[in-house]
């Protein structure tokens, strides 16, 4: 198992990218849940652009990754999980629940931190909201946000197979709810209250600094709702709703250079109240 987990990985993550990515593409174009968006001819360039380059970055800088250092922990015994006698099953199930809980408060911190923000408001620059923005990130973002995982998966020791689906769950579930893809209301109601649904996910990527500091959740949508960060819809409802945020709406903020300097420009505090003292 381990050698397949190994020698497979990148395969196994790129298919289900490719696969996931067209379908919900797809489907954004038969049902779309917001007309009169900043089209694709300007936006994918830059947000597909990134992609890339933040692959051949995190082939460079990145030593390892998160499978293979779980599997170094399963044979070192490092980590919580590894001092109990679990079934793969039920230490699989935990630690896709742990690690998708650290995901939702690594959220929250990169909205909290000024000097994350500067980093993740790549992702909310975006001046529509696709399936492609499921992918946008910053490549300084990225290696921080591996360097939080590695440490989770040091200290918690799940099973390598649990990293590898958490992996994957991750990238698809990303993909969906950022989609721009209606869905009926009445099974949008019946899926939100276990995972994260693109109306309710579209919410954080308001224009509205109250809207855009909810629901951090891309997994499982219980840690909105636990913990207090769960907005059920936007204030002007999804079609006119503003998306992105105050300092970046010019076009030319869509194109690749522009927003690899974003984390850059301007001031470093955001205006979200989330960085504000009250």
């Amino acid at each position: 198992m381990s050698e397949i987990l190994l020698g497979h990985e990148a395969q196994i993550r790129l298919s289900f990218f490719i696969g996931i990515f067209a379908l919900m593409a797809g489907w954004e174009l038969v049902a779309p849940r917001r007309s009169g968006q900043v089209t694709r001819r300007l936006r994918w360039p830059g947000n597909l652009g990134i992609v890339v380059f933040n692959t051949l970055v995190i082939r460079v800088v990145m030593p390892t990754t998160a499978v293979a250092l779980a599997l170094a922990g399963e044979a070192a015994g490092w980590g919580l999980l590894q001092q109990f006698d679990l079934p793969l099953w039920l230490a699989s199930t935990l630690a896709i629940i742990c690690l998708d809980l650290a995901i939702y408060l690594q959220h929250i911190m990169f909205h909290a931190v000024p000097v994350l923000w500067r980093l993740h408001r790549m992702h909310h620059a975006d001046l529509a909201f696709d399936v492609s923005t499921g992918a946008r990130f910053h490549p300084l973002e990225i290696i921080v946000s591996m360097a939080i995982k590695f440490m989770v998966i040091t200290a918690l020791g799940p099973p390598a197979v649990a990293v590898l689906v958490f992996e994957v769950l991750l990238n698809v579930l990303a993909m969906f709810n950022h989609a721009n893809a209606r869905l009926p209301l009445g099974l949008d109601r019946v899926l939100r209250r276990v995972i994260v649904t693109p109306d309710m996910h579209r919410v954080h990527h308001s224009v509205i600094p109250r809207e855009a500091n909810s629901n951090f959740g891309f997994n499982l949508s219980l840690w909105d709702r636990a913990l207090g960060t769960y907005c059920a819809q936007p204030a002007a409802g999804h079609q006119e709703m503003g998306i992105g945020i105050d300092q970046f709406r010019s076009e030319d903020e869509l194109r690749l250079g522009r927003m690899l300097a974003q984390p850059f420009k301007g001031q470093g505090n955001s205006t979200y109240p989330i960085n504000r003292k009250q």
